[in-house]
């Protein structure tokens, strides 16, 4: 019980933490240095029509692509409220590079922080930006029928629940209110909460303490408002028609606890939805560890099957 007390207290309270250690935000220039030489590029594009910092994406084109290109859509972790588009590649450099190498689009997108606009509009930015990227798809060589999400902490929930959701009519998850016509493939999920309601279940006051990241997300202490947590939780939304999942967490992850990924992964296997979970020994919250040539040829099997 205390273990797991101070698993959930780390959870809430310090994800935001390490998350700035893991992927303190990196400019262009040193991003670009990751890919290989003839690497196309184009930086900062606003996906939103408006001039929000955090409306913008990249896009990553393979050098001399032709014909359609399958898009990969980096969602950057940070507990809800620090970060930016390039964050989490600082220790997934070969990860990064391997799929732009191996003919993959890949897009990395902002979205707006808990700090200055409560769920869901992180969700409703990450949907904006991939209906942009759909309805783009011609323009940058893309094929808007071969989409996948990749996530991290943070960003692995959104990605989680941007997929989950996906074949769902949840009008508030979307910018204008109707939904787009894209759809997920599948999901590359890395240590992301799945269910804001379990990972607030603790009998520590400061667990649900008003300035916790979930909180802050959510406008709202969770276990004062389990409804709220329901609501942004991507569990809430797994039904038979969902994409399969690629769950990737650390043993000794104290941050999310790999026991959020194992319920995500049983929940999918309810209702008969293809997922593998990757529970990696001795790795922590994030950094290279996740970047070994044993994941990524799993990462890459997984999207040659799926996507």
């Amino acid at each position: 019980m205390k273990r797991m007390t101070t698993l959930s207290f780390r959870l809430l309270l310090l994800l935001w933490a390490i998350g700035a250690i893991n992927a303190s935000a990196q400019n262009a220039a040193t991003t670009q240095a990751f890919f290989s030489k003839g690497t196309i590029f184009h930086s900062n594009i606003p996906y939103a029509g408006d001039t929000l910092q955090k409306h913008l994406l990249d896009l990553y084109l393979p050098a001399g692509a032709k014909g359609k290109r399958p898009l990969v859509v980096w969602v950057h972790g940070g507990a809800w409220n620090h970060n930016d588009k390039y964050a989490d590649m600082g220790y997934m450099k070969a990860t990064v590079k391997a799929l732009v190498d191996s003919g993959y689009a890949l897009a990395s997108i902002d979205y707006r922080f808990s700090t200055t606009a409560p769920f869901p509009a992180q969700i409703r930015d990450c949907n904006q930006a991939l209906d942009f990227l759909f309805r783009n798809a011609a323009r940058y060589n893309l094929d808007p029928a071969h989409i996948a999400l990749i996530g991290f902490s943070a960003g692995g929930h959104l990605a989680s629940l941007q997929g989950l959701s996906n074949n769902n009519t949840v009008n508030e998850f979307y910018a204008n209110g109707i939904k787009p016509a894209f759809r997920i493939k599948c999901v590359l999920d890395f240590y992301g909460p799945s269910d804001l309601v379990a990972a607030s279940m603790s009998t520590d006051t400061a667990a649900n303490n008003a300035g916790s990241p979930v909180a802050q997300l959510l406008g709202a202490q969770p276990l004062e408002r389990p409804d709220l947590a329901r609501r942004a939780s991507p569990v809430t939304y797994i039904d038979k028609g969902d994409p399969p999942f690629l769950i990737v967490n650390g043993e000794k992850d104290e941050s999310v606890p790999n026991t959020l990924s194992k319920l995500l992964s049983g929940w999918l296997k309810v209702y008969g939805i293809p997922n593998e979970l990757i529970i990696v020994p001795g790795a922590p919250h994030y950094g290279p560890m996740f970047d070994s040539p044993e994941i990524r040829q799993q990462l890459f099997r997984f999207l040659k099957t799926y996507l």
